[in-house]
């Protein structure tokens, strides 16, 4: 049964208003594809625009800070932390980790998810000017914690 569909088939809001405030978290993560040369000029801060890691971090930040704004049905929920990192995947690939916590009464997945898009289409907007081929391949939820279900990839 899907939650966010009633008996008629319409979309709604979930109401979480008697379920119990839990600590919560979420990890979520995108990889981006990127010539190898991209991927130096990136993780050596050697690009015009700047500090592309810098940007991607703060970028994710802010928008898993809006992601109630985006995603139509999603609470709006207390955050208390995000942190967000960065791996290097080979020489031509960039993996981007977000981690989201809250205690409230719903999940801070969608926040992590959000973070990592995000973070992989700012990465894109920093890099593009040296390579047009970059391709997002993956965005998935690792982890999350709290509330009814836990899951782990």
């Amino acid at each position: 049964m899907l939650t966010h569909i009633n008996k008629n088939g319409e979309a709604v809001m979930v109401d979480v208003g008697d379920k119990e405030i839990t600590a919560r978290t979420a990890k979520a993560y995108a990889r981006i594809k990127m010539k190898s040369e991209t991927l130096e000029a990136l993780l050596n801060s050697d690009l015009k625009k700047g500090d592309g890691l810098a940007a991607a971090r703060v970028a994710s930040i802010m928008g898993a800070k809006k992601t109630s704004e985006l995603i139509p049905l999603c609470h709006n929920i207390p955050i208390d932390s995000i942190t967000v990192d960065f791996e290097k995947e080979g020489d031509t690939a960039l993996g981007i980790y977000v981690n989201a916590k809250c205690t409230y009464k719903t999940g801070i997945e969608m926040e992590a998810l959000t973070g990592a898009c995000v973070a992989a289409l700012t990465v894109y907007d920093m890099c593009k000017a040296i390579d047009r081929d970059m391709v997002i391949e993956e965005v998935k939820l690792l982890k999350k914690t709290g509330g009814k279900n836990d899951y782990e990839r």
